[in-house]
Formats: structure tokens, C-alpha cells, sequence
């Protein structure tokens, strides 16, 4: 028996022919019956077609498969020698091929560009993370993608890039690739820098040359203009002398309104004596927190002074809150300033918040305060010693900081006399009292109030009114006024209405032209002063300095308050 170079036994030739014949008989049988001749002819000439169109695939097959070796030539030739970097990239971004042109780009051998990762070559952290994010779109399939990069070479040089990148077919490979091409736009960058840059210095030199030409523009106009006003005087001088005449009687509404606002204190306009001592008084307490009155007649702008007074303070940022204590009903009064809660009263439908709690922080201005019930003067006084108040039908006490100015066009002593205003609420609200002149005691701010209202109501009508004629101006002097201001600035919104042309006209038929029998002389600012402190020394029992000397109240060093007594001769 024949021995394997394993020791096992190799069969015998005879066996292995026995085994093969077994075989064939057994698959022979199997086999079905043979065919006919008809069958048999038919099946050949089936093969011999079914030859036949084999051998035509094949000659297609070999076509197409040069065509694409040509084609595949031909992409190689252009991918090799492309005048742009090209890449191949995988999903992680390394560099699968790279062209001629790449190779070149990066400064590196082409066939060690393979395998490297193309964000090696980027400069900075925050660069690598935008070529990421670019090439995560691509992978999405959110079509050609597009980034700028600064990227570096093996020897340190660096360079502007423009990326643009799409996802290619890998057929060979189940991973969709990524084609990047990579251009060196540093020198176009550059140029782009600069002109950005030339860009810039010639917008600025067109706005500076521009502004140079529109204010030699407005030059030009003003001259043009200057000569047709010119010629237009001219004209007028020749053909209207007596119109020429009555303007040289009275000055431009425009001229004074500028010089007018040289003694603009805030809204309230005015020059005399009698308004500089009001200027000066607000001046003193508006930083403080000191509780002000002011006393006057009605139209005299009581209103405008407390304005004044809460915008010079430290509260001005804060609302200012105006209860007009005549426009409101009596059994409404202390619900407007303090509050209600829902069902305080029939038709209290609602909880509603008091003045007092709107002006928290701020300023509360109480006008006409001489015609608050006696029943509610214990509630203010209340407010203005502790800042404490409940609202009607509830037993719980607020707290606000309130700063109170009050008004009043009523003699409030004479009040007190008949049992109609508490005294004590009286001293409380006149810590620092304010006196504002009627307009009959300030004459002087007279011409300078009807300009500013003739200004102000022509720009409201459109009218061109400039000419206020000198023998309106004397009636407006000799008139009393009873309704101070308010009644000036109602006449003259009326003349300016019916007037027609450029020359106020003033229909108004005063009654009367004597000032009343009760009118005094007008103090100067002096005697004003003077009086002042009078007022406050008495008040205080002549006592200079401390915490409640009249210097503290009058807001002076008590070395200045003595020298103003010397001043005055004031003596105990």
C-alpha cells in the first residue's frame, strides 16, 4: 500500500475507477430520456442564436471598456495637469489623491500628500473648525460648498485660499468622497484690501469735497437770496414808503424771539425785576425737597413755575403729578389723591390707585389747594409730616416719598381767619413760599411775551406774520390785564387768526384802560429781597444759624445773611 508523506494510505487506482463509473451510471440515470430529432435540432439552433448574441456583448463589452479606459486616460490628464489644486478627500477629510497642481500649492511632494488631512495645513483653530463644518454640508448632500482659508506650507510661507468642494461616486468603495479644489487668491485678496482701502479714502474725499460744495451752496443761496430781499426792499421803498414806514416802527418777530430766549426760563418768559426775583427763589429750592407754595393770581403761571421748580430737581427723571383740586368733585377728591379699594363706595367697581401713589418718587402738584375740603386737610397733613395714607376702605397705611408743591390764587390767611383752611396745614405748605407777580406788575415782559406768542401761534397757523405795529404795543401796556398771561396769550392767538398780511392786527375791544385802584408800584428785585428777609427773620424769631435760623431757610451762609441786613438796614 502507498504511504502519504502524512502516513495515511492512498487509495488504489482500481477502487477511485469503480467509484467513477458508479458515479456516471448514477447521473446518467438520472438524466432525462434523450430527445428526438426535431427537439434536438430545435435546442441547437437556440444555442447557436443565444452564441451569437454572446459574442455581440462581448464586442460592446470590449468597446466600452476602451471608451472608458480613454475617457479614464483623459480625466487622469486633466485631474494631473489642471491649472487648480485638486483633491480627493475621505468623510475624516485625509487626502486620498491630489494633483499636480495641489502638490504645488501645499509645497509638498504629491505622492506624500496621500494620506495626510488637509486641515493640517490650515493656520488657525477657528479656521480647522470652518473647513469642518464645510465639509459636513458637502457630506450632507447640501451641494457645492464654498469657504476662505489661510493656509500654511511645510516652510512656514502662507496663503490666502478659496475652498470649493462637492461629494463624488466612489463606486470601488461604499464611503460617497469629497472633490476639493483649492485656489491662491492671496495677491487678489490683497489687491482686494487695497481696494476696499482706495475705496473708503475716496467715499470720504467725495462726502468731504461734497459738504465743501453744499455749504458753498448754501452760500450761494444765501446770497442769492440776500439780493432778491434786496431788490425786494428796493421795489417796496420805491412803490410803498408809508408801508415802508410803519415797518421801521416795529421790529421782527424772528430777531426777538432769538433775543427772547436769552431770559426763557424753561416755558416761563420774562426779563423784569419781578420775574428774576421768581427765577432766583426757584433756583434755591428746586434741589431741595423743601415743600413749596405759590401764590398768585389765576393766569399768572403758578403751573409752569412748579414745572420749572420739579425739572431743576433731583426728581426730575421721576413723573410730576397735577391735581387740580377745582376740577374735581368734593366726594371725589379723596379718592382721586389717595386711592380706593374695590366696593369702597357704591360704584367703586374697582380698586384704582391714588395720585399720591403715581407721584411716588416724583412731584405731586396740588393747585388751588385752597379749595380742598377741611375734612381732607387733616389727611394732607398727615402725608406731608410722615408720608403715611390708606386708601378709602382699606385699613392698611402705604408710605411713598413725595415731594408736594401747592398753589393757591386765594389769600389763604384770610382763608384761615374764617374757619375755611387749617393753620397748621398753612405753615406745613408754606415752608418756602413763591410770589409770582401779576402781568400789570411786570410791565417790562410785556413786549417780550407777545413776540413769543405771536411766534408761536403764526408757526402753529402757517401764517408770516413779522410786524407787531408800536400803537399795539401801547394798548397791550396800558391794559390792566385781570386775567394776567393766559389772557394776553388768548388775544393774541386771536389777533392771529383774523389777522391778514404780515402786520398783527388786534380786534379785541378792552373795556377799560385804568389800571385798578388796588395795584401797587412795582418793588425792584431789591426791595423784593428785602422783604423776603424780613419775612423769613420774623419768622423765625431772629435767629441767624443753627438748624432753624432764617440762613438755613433763605439757603445762605449766615456771614452772607448778615451782610445782606447791613445792606438793606435791617434791624430787629
Amino acid at each position: 500500500m502507498a504511504i502519504d508523506k502524512n502516513n495515511k494510505p492512498l487509495a488504489t487506482s482500481g477502487r477511485l475507477r469503480r467509484e467513477a463509473e458508479a458515479q456516471l451510471r448514477a447521473k446518467t440515470a438520472a438524466q432525462p430520456p434523450p430527445l428526438n430529432l426535431a427537439e434536438a435540432q430545435r435546442l441547437l439552433h437556440e444555442l447557436e442564436v443565444h452564441q451569437i448574441e454572446l459574442e455581440m456583448q462581448n464586442v460592446e463589452l470590449r468597446s466600452a471598456r476602451e471608451e472608458l479606459e480613454v475617457a479614464h486616460t483623459k480625466y487622469a490628464e486633466l485631474f494631473d495637469f489642471a491649472p487648480l489644486g485638486y483633491f480627493i478627500l475621505d468623510q475624516r477629510g485625509r487626502i486620498q489623491e491630489a494633483n499636480l497642481a495641489g502638490a504645488q500649492l501645499l509645497g509638498i511632494e504629491r505622492s506624500r500628500l496621500v494620506g495626510k488631512i488637509l486641515s493640517r495645513f490650515i493656520e488657525e483653530d477657528e479656521g480647522r473648525a470652518a473647513f469642518a463644518a464645510h465639509l459636513e454640508k458637502v457630506l450632507r448632500g447640501e451641494g457645492v460648498q464654498c469657504c476662505e482659508l489661510t493656509l500654511r506650507r511645510p516652510d512656514g510661507t502662507r496663503f490666502h485660499g478659496l475652498l470649493q468642494s462637492a461629494s463624488v461616486d466612489a463606486s470601488e468603495s461604499l464611503d460617497g468622497r469629497v472633490l476639493t479644489s483649492i485656489i491662491d487668491d492671496t495677491d487678489n485678496r490683497k489687491l482686494r484690501l487695497k481696494l476696499k482701502k482706495a475705496q473708503a479714502m475716496l467715499e470720504e474725499t467725495v462726502a468731504a469735497r461734497t459738504a465743501e460744495l453744499t455749504q458753498a451752496n448754501a452760500h450761494l443761496v444765501q446770497e442769492v437770496e440776500q439780493h432778491k430781499r434786496a431788490k425786494e426792499s428796493l421795489k417796496e421803498a420805491f412803490s410803498q414808503i408809508q408801508q415802508l414806514s410803519e415797518r421801521l416802527q416795529a421790529e421782527n418777530v424772528h430777531l426777538q424771539q432769538e433775543v427772547s430766549r436769552e431770559y426763557d426760563f424753561g416755558e416761563i418768559i420774562g426779563h423784569s425785576d419781578a420775574m428774576s426775583y421768581v427765577f432766583f427763589r426757584v433756583e434755591q429750592v428746586a434741589p431741595q425737597d423743601a415743600t413749596v407754595l405759590l401764590l398768585g393770581e389765576t393766569g399768572t403761571g403758578k403751573g409752569l413755575v412748579a414745572r420749572a421748580i420739579h425739572n431743576r430737581s433731583a426728581r426730575k427723571d421721576r413723573p410730576m403729578i397735577t391735581v387740580n383740586c377745582t376740577a374735581l368733585p368734593a366726594n371725589l377728591i379723596e379718592s382721586e389723591l389717595f386711592g380706593r379699594e374695590k366696593g369702597a363706595f357704591t360704584g367703586a367697581n374697582a380698586r384704582q390707585m391714588g395720585r399720591f401713589e403715581l407721584a411716588d418718587g416724583g412731584t405731586i402738584f396740588l393747585d388751588e389747594i385752597g379749595e380742598m375740603p377741611l375734612e381732607l386737610q387733616v389727611k394732607l397733613l398727615r402725608v406731608i409730616q410722615d408720608g403715611e395714607f390708606e386708601r378709602l376702605g382699606s385699613p392698611r397705611t402705604l408710605k411713598v416719598n413725595v415731594r408736594i408743591i401747592a398753589a393757591s390764587n386765594r389769600n389763604l390767611e384770610e382763608e384761615i381767619r374764617a374757619g375755611r383752611f387749617r393753620e397748621d396745614l398753612f405753615y406745613r405748605l408754606s415752608v418756602f413760599p413763591i410770589t409770582i407777580p401779576p402781568l400789570r406788575q411786570r410791565t417790562d415782559d410785556i413786549e417780550l411775551l407777545v413776540r413769543y406768542f405771536v411766534a408761536k401761534y403764526t408757526k402753529k397757523t402757517g401764517k408770516k406774520i413779522d410786524t407787531v405795529p408800536k400803537e399795539t404795543l401801547e394798548l397791550f401796556l396800558r391794559y390792566h390785564w385781570p386775567g394776567n398771561v393766559r389772557e394776553l396769550e388768548n388775544v393774541i392767538e386771536r389777533a392771529v387768526i383774523t389777522s391778514q398780511g404780515p402786520v398783527l392786527q388786534v380786534l379785541d375791544r378792552f373795556d377799560a384802560f385804568r389800571k385798578p385802584e388796588e395795584e401797587q408800584d412795582l418793588k425792584s428785585l431789591g426791595d423784593l429781597e428785602r422783604d423776603h428777609i424780613v419775612q423769613v427773620l420774623q419768622k423765625t424769631g431772629w435767629r441767624i444759624e443753627g438748624p432753624k435760623g432764617a440762613a438755613l431757610l433763605l439757603g445762605l451762609n449766615p456771614s452772607t445773611l448778615r451782610a445782606r441786613m447791613r445792606k438793606y438796614g435791617i434791624q430787629r
